[in-house]
């Protein structure tokens, strides 16, 4: 890479830099939050590495030692390449800056490859808390040299960037489609929710595909699984047999086949990239304003309908806040098709669980699909630079925040109730514990929102440069999702324990109960931190 084109990724990761805003900031509330979040992401890096690690440890003890290796770059392949995907919209296509970085004088091609070597270098530090984790777990059980460590570690650098380059250029494919269309916001949107619903259900299809006993039989051990997969995923087993085997020819390999398909694709991507960028970003400028009557609203319901069109403008925030509830939907309407017990059993792979066990735990599992990301623990830091022009409106912080919630609630409820009634009649649930469990997801929802809203009116973040880092990055949606993804886990688990003790109704009716007095909790604390 030229001299220059360091220059422009330095100045990319100086603007962004924690560090920097710690180091030369004088607002010492800011400095706190700074600290607050090191420690917090600190905290997670080692809840990563310690599950890593005592996963590495039970391969081991399996006498799996020798698939470690194949397992540490397919679980960084996989992750890299879900984490770009959704960023490459954001950070590489119609992203903020894109006026500003075209006016300097560099190439498309260096613009688009700096966009995505900064996207590398902000997402690498949880790769090597993988690899490094991995790598001690690998130690443990197995004889390794010196030259082992440095070939592990100098493999960990390369291993993410060719999954990273199929993502971009799964994202270059869409971005180019939906440019040609007048709504590319919603085209974009669309063709990422059918990449990804594929993606879902891609393991399904290839069992329906392939069903011999070959495949039977190469799924039988974790051992065969894995360098099945390492067959076709040719990155992964230079990866494995680099460290296994000493073998130099693999390293040289991966990092050749890394830097041609790096040069091949942003000499592609631009080709184009100005054009796919100004469309992108120009679309509502084109647009044909016919004048109509204003319909009237009350406050609340014009704040909510604020709400869907900052959304709606932003394919980033649709895809992020509309996915769970565009997989719980089409959830819903599958089973009105499909036998609940077939479908379990198709999921867990023929384990002993029966729609009769997981009654009680309906609510829940709907929740889980829609309840993971909450709108309001992102739209507070989404108002941004404009923050200041919903302060100066004519109406109290918390009406204002009772809109947003109001919006929330509008998302989820239709989705959460159709579900949870299609699951309960494919289930064949009761008709008291249909009701149940449906007044469950409801309460479910306004938690969720409440909650929701709880973090992000702490923690708004209102100085972004990229959409991506408030709803999907941002400390408001960590610390939502962490806790509520964990506790709802653990609530399907013992709601499904307790349903085989006791009474199912009474359980369900229990979680009501916790579930309501926790969001009144909430809701309380949001207007608290509104005076």
């Amino acid at each position: 890479m030229k001299n220059k084109n360091l220059i422009l990724l330095k100045t990319m990761l100086d603007s962004t830099s924690q560090w920097n805003a710690y180091k030369y900031g004088s607002d010492k509330k800011k400095k706190g939050k700074i600290i607050g979040n090191t420690i917090g992401v600190a905290l997670l890096y080692m809840m990563l590495m310690s599950y890593c690690i005592l996963t590495c440890i039970g391969y081991g003890k399996l006498g799996l030692t020798r698939v470690i290796p194949s397992i540490c770059a397919l679980t960084i392949s996989m992750l890299a390449l879900v984490f770009t995907f959704f960023k490459t919209n954001g950070y590489l296509f119609n992203f903020k800056e894109y006026d500003m970085l075209m006016s300097l004088p560099f190439k498309p091609k260096t613009v688009a490859g700096c966009k995505f070597l900064y996207m590398y270098v902000k997402t690498l530090p949880w790769y090597l808390s993988i690899s490094v984790s991995m790598l001690i777990g690998y130690a443990i059980y197995a004889d390794i040299t010196v030259y082992t460590v440095i070939i592990w570690l100098l493999m960990a650098l390369l291993v993410p960037v060719i999954p990273m380059l199929a993502a971009s250029f799964l994202g270059y494919i869409i971005a180019r489609i939906s440019a040609g269309f007048k709504k590319n916001n919603i085209v974009q949107t669309v063709l990422t929710f059918l990449l990804v619903i594929f993606a879902f259900s891609l393991r399904f299809i290839i069992e329906s595909v392939f069903r011999d006993d070959r495949v039977e039989e190469a799924l039988e051990t974790l051992a065969d699984s894995v360098n099945g997969i390492t067959d076709i995923y040719i990155p992964a087993k230079w990866f494995a047999k680099a460290v296994t085997d000493t073998d130099i020819l693999s390293f040289l390999l991966l990092t050749v086949t890394t830097i041609v398909l790096f040069e091949v694709l942003f000499i592609l991507v631009g080709r184009s990239y100005r054009e796919i960028n100004s469309k992108l970003k120009n679309h509502a400028a084109s647009g044909d304003f016919k004048m109509s009557g204003s319909k009237q609203r009350s406050i609340l319901n014009a704040i909510a309908f604020k709400e869907l069109r900052r959304i709606m403008g932003s394919s980033i925030c649709m895809i992020q806040l509309f996915m769970g509830e565009l997989l719980a939907l089409l959830i819903g309407i599958l089973v009105l098709f499909i036998d609940f017990d077939d479908l379990i059993s198709t999921v867990t792979q023929g384990a002993p669980v029966t729609s009769a066990m997981l009654h009680p735990s309906i609510s829940l599992i709907v929740y889980f699909l829609i309840g993971m990301v909450s709108s309001t623990a992102a739209t507070p830091s989404l108002e941004g630079k404009n923050y200041w022009i919903v302060k100066s409106l004519p109406i109290p912080e918390k009406t204002l925040y009772q809109g947003k919630m109001l919006f929330n609630m509008y998302l989820t409820v239709p989705v959460a109730v159709f579900t949870t009634a299609a699951i309960c009649i494919s289930a064949k649930t009761p008709l008291l514990m249909s009701l149940l469990s449906v007044v469950l997801s409801v309460m479910l929802c306004a938690f969720s929102t409440a909650w929701g809203c709880v973090c992000g009116v702490k923690h708004i973040k209102l100085e972004w440069e990229n959409e991506i880092e408030v709803v999907k990055q941002g400390t408001a949606i960590t610390l939502y999702l962490l806790p509520n993804m964990i506790a709802t886990m653990v609530l399907i688990v013992l709601s499904v324990f307790l349903g085989m003790k006791l009474n199912g109704n009474l359980v369900v009716i229990i979680l009501i109960f916790i579930v309501t007095l926790l969001t009144f909790m909430s809701y309380r604390k949001v207007v608290k931190l509104c005076r």
